[in-house]
């Protein structure tokens, strides 16, 4: 199996898993039609994703039991809707309005960078110097901690935190520096990391943008 089948499988499940929490908790209330429309939309929004525009990492053969694990794994991401529908907790509407803002710019970051690398190298190898990537190196990885952080913050609990600085530490960040080290390759990589940021994008470059054309 591919190690996109677990991640697509747990995508897709989770419109049916957290109305399925509703179900079971008989918790109609708005903000669970909120995070029921922010997580599932953006489970439905991946799958549209890797059918369009699919992520060439995720297409990596993997034995039955890595795909099980890391479907286990990211299947972490279930206990916020869990903790949100099952305390039947009401977040004020300044943390539902902060949330969904939140959530949209990560929706923003993460697909719209995701397409701008896949089209470009399509036609072109090389880095991606431009657009999104202008001042970030990894504005996908920004735009899903963003996403992820907009579910915690709606269930008001420090568990999905904890989760998803667990993620960030333990998988974005080695495949960040992993990337950094792949891209040192190119002659221009060293200019184009010294005007742009691991993670957060750098406001104040000092130098102008290079080559269009990442991995």
């Amino acid at each position: 199996m591919k190690i996109k089948h677990a991640i697509n499988l747990h995508k897709g499940l989770t419109f049916i898993v957290v109305l399925s929490l509703m179900a079971a908790y008989n918790n109609f209330t708005l903000a669970a039609f909120i995070y029921l429309a922010l997580h599932g939309g953006y489970g439905i929004l991946w799958l549209l994703k890797d059918r369009f525009y699919p992520d060439k990492q995720w297409e990596q053969e993997v034995p039955l039991a890595t795909g099980i694990f890391t479907f286990l794994v990211i299947g972490l991401y279930w206990i916020a809707p869990f903790i949100l529908v099952s305390s039947s907790l009401q977040p004020s509407p300044i943390v539902i309005s902060s949330a969904a803002l939140i959530n949209l710019l990560g929706i923003f970051l993460h697909y719209g960078s995701d397409a701008q690398k896949y089209y470009t190298l399509k036609y072109k190898t090389g880095l991606i110097t431009e657009g999104f990537f202008a001042r970030s190196r990894n504005p996908n990885y920004l735009g899903e901690i963003l996403i992820y952080l907009s579910f915690a913050m709606l269930t008001q609990h420090w568990i999905p935190f904890l989760i998803l600085g667990g993620f960030v530490v333990g998988i974005f960040v080695p495949n960040m520096l992993k990337k950094d080290k792949s891209l040192s390759r190119y002659p221009e990589f060293e200019a184009y990391k010294a005007r742009s940021g691991l993670l957060l994008p750098k406001l104040f470059p000092t130098a102008q943008p290079i080559l269009q054309g990442n991995e």
